[in-house]
C-alpha cells in the first residue's frame, strides 16, 4: 500500500479543452468540493478551499439573541488603556488577594 505522502506517477489526459488527471484513492480529499490549484516553477500544488473573510460576510446573519447573556471575562478595572497601567496593575493585585 502506498503511503499519501510519498510520489506517484499518474496519467495526464484530454478533458475538452482542458488537461486532467485522475486522483488514486490514497490521494483524496476528504469532504472537500473545491480546490485552489497554483503554479510554483514547474510543480502544479492542490490545497483544499479554506474559508476567509469574504465567505464570513456571505454567511446568515446570527440569531437576535447570540450573546445577549455572555458574561464578562475581563475583571473591572484589572486595567485601562488611558494610563499607563501601574495604578490598574496594582488595583488587580489587591483585588486577588482580597479573594484568597
Amino acid at each position: 500500500m502506498t503511503r499519501p505522502d510519498t510520489a506517484r506517477k499518474v496519467s495526464i489526459f484530454r478533458n475538452n479543452r482542458n488537461q486532467a488527471i485522475r486522483l488514486p484513492k490514497d490521494f483524496e480529499f476528504q469532504g472537500v468540493t473545491e480546490l485552489t490549484i497554483e503554479r510554483q516553477g514547474d510543480t502544479i500544488v492542490l490545497r483544499p478551499v479554506r474559508p476567509d473573510w469574504r465567505s464570513f460576510m456571505e454567511e446568515p446573519p446570527s440569531d437576535t439573541d447570540f450573546l445577549v447573556e455572555r458574561p464578562d471575562v475581563i475583571e473591572e478595572g484589572r486595567f485601562s488603556l488611558d494610563d499607563d497601567g501601574e495604578t490598574n496593575r496594582r488595583e488587580a493585585l489587591r483585588t486577588r488577594q482580597e479573594k484568597k
